[in-house]
């Protein structure tokens, strides 16, 4: 039994926070990721006069990671600790570690990498991080790098998507 008779099963590292439901910041993600979601659609859906043109691992890369941006706000808003959590939680970091594995295949107009693929590398560090945190329920590390990863690696990657000439960017804004 908790404090103020809040019962806390540290077995499944369910915590006062998780009975509560999520809190500002994790509703705020949860909110930016469906936005950037529906702007990427937007982009994807706009471009579709060349769709024929694209290679197939960038549509790979884009399922990956819409996959991701769609998962966010489900695992932040609904119950934590139990299966269905887990589960979506092992499909969210699969999508992750393939959007950052199939990124590093994607290069620019010049053939070499750019600055948002450090954000793969880290991503590549993070998300087994992430999950040995959950395992061995480490809830406050675990929540830390779930936001890490979203912030950095969703968000910010995710908005530099659209300017410097870069596909999604074109699509959207037909530049």
């Amino acid at each position: 039994m908790g404090t103020g008779g809040i019962v806390h099963d540290k077995v499944k590292g369910v915590t006062a926070q998780d009975l509560k439901g999520p809190d500002r910041l994790e509703r705020t993600l949860g909110f930016l990721s469906l936005v950037m979601l529906a702007v990427i659609v937007t982009a994807v859906f706009r471009g579709r006069e060349e769709w024929a043109r694209i290679a197939a691992i960038v549509w790979f890369h884009l399922a990956t990671m819409l996959t991701a941006l769609a998962l966010t706000p489900v695992l932040l808003w609904r119950r934590r600790g139990d299966a269905r959590h887990r589960v979506l939680g092992y499909v969210w970091s699969a999508a992750m570690m393939a959007t950052a594995i199939d990124s590093l295949f994607i290069r620019g107009n010049n053939g070499h990498f750019s600055v948002i693929h450090v954000l793969s590398v880290f991503v590549l560090v993070m998300v087994p991080v992430l999950v040995l945190a959950a395992r061995s329920h480490r809830v406050g590390r675990h929540r830390r790098t779930v936001r890490g990863l979203i912030i950095g690696a969703l968000l910010v990657a995710g908005f530099f998507t659209f300017p410097f000439g870069r596909l999604l960017g074109h699509w959207l804004f037909g530049a």
